[in-house]
């Protein structure tokens, strides 16, 4: 083995190889490869040992957690016994209990109350398609009674004997307010 290039990643060096005989170790040149590998067990043994101990203190911060729930801690470091915790507890729960039950009553007048705004505007529109039917409907019998007040109209024309030229006639009903104005226009000539 001559090159580093040939090695594995954690492959341990010749101690016959000096850094020097190694490409780019720069400032390492010169320190013996057995130096450099005891150097490099011994960075690995303390990473391995702060390791370890980082895993076992982990386990026993664990263990720790599981052998004391919160309640059980402040019940023997806490200022309070652990009846007197309990107790508050058993009151947020009955608050609890009681803001539950008030807002389920609530809830359910709020929903009457809807039910009662949703049938109102139910019976309400029903009412007014019911006017409106009616009103199409009296619209539709003045249309036809107005049709045969024209047809009669028309029929007693010719027969009239009080006819003149200021009686209007169905034809020029279309804008009384144009014909009015034009009267008042050929007066005003004249």
């Amino acid at each position: 083995m001559v090159a580093g290039c040939d090695m594995m990643p954690g492959q341990i060096l010749d101690p016959s190889l000096t850094a020097g005989s190694l490409p780019s170790l720069g400032p390492l040149a010169g320190i013996s490869a057995t130096t450099l590998t005891d150097q490099l067990k011994l960075a690995q043994d303390i990473s391995a040992t702060m390791l370890t101990d980082q895993l076992k203190l982990a386990q026993d911060f664990r263990n720790l957690g599981a052998m004391l729930s919160p309640l059980h801690f402040l019940g023997r470091l806490g200022k309070r016994p652990l009846t007197a915790i309990k107790g508050e507890m058993d009151e947020d729960d009955e608050r609890r209990k009681r803001r539950r039950d008030k807002n389920k009553v609530a809830a359910a007048r709020c929903r009457n109350k809807k039910k009662e705004r949703t049938d109102f505007l139910q019976r309400e529109s029903e009412r007014l398609e019911v006017v409106n039917s009616d009103l199409k409907a009296q619209i539709e019998e003045l249309r036809m009674e107005r049709q045969q007040l024209m047809v009669m109209l028309n029929l007693h024309r010719p027969t009239c004997i009080v006819r003149t030229d200021s009686v209007k006639t169905p034809e020029s009903e279309a804008n009384p307010l144009l014909e009015h104005l034009a009267a008042e226009k050929l007066t005003a000539s004249k």
